[in-house]
């Protein structure tokens, strides 16, 4: 199985984990797109937005010596996108509605976004 193969198997994994998941989007570091699942949505455009809040979020828990960044969010009166660190190459973007069950997201992408990071290196 090719590393995109992997990589997309962990989408589909999370998709079927967390029900009320919109889109999912795994980016490189710098902002392209490696892997996907989504509606409607420009996958290049969320990589590189999902990119830019990787950078942001990591400079400022370096700023605050807070430790190693881990995640980030946006929320909207429609709906979140959560922003997972995934390990030094690699980005995981996870998109819900409003009404989505935040505790179960949170869950389950962490552990795809770990199982990520180990197949980007």
């Amino acid at each position: 199985m090719t590393r995109q193969e992997e990589i997309q198997a962990l989408i589909d994994k999370l998709r079927s984990l967390v029900p009320d998941i919109i889109g999912v989007l795994v980016g490189s570091s710098d902002g392209l797109a490696i892997a996907q699942s989504l509606s409607n949505i420009d996958g290049n455009r969320v990589a590189a937005m999902a990119a830019t809040a990787l950078g942001l979020g990591r400079r400022i828990v370096e700023s605050l010596n807070a430790g190693t960044f881990s995640e980030t969010s946006v929320t909207g009166s429609e709906g979140q996108i959560f922003v997972y660190n995934a390990g030094t190459k690699g980005v995981l973007a996870v998109m819900v509605g409003k009404n989505a069950n935040i505790g179960l997201v949170h869950l389950e992408a962490r552990d795809i976004a770990k199982a990520i990071a180990g197949v980007l290196g």
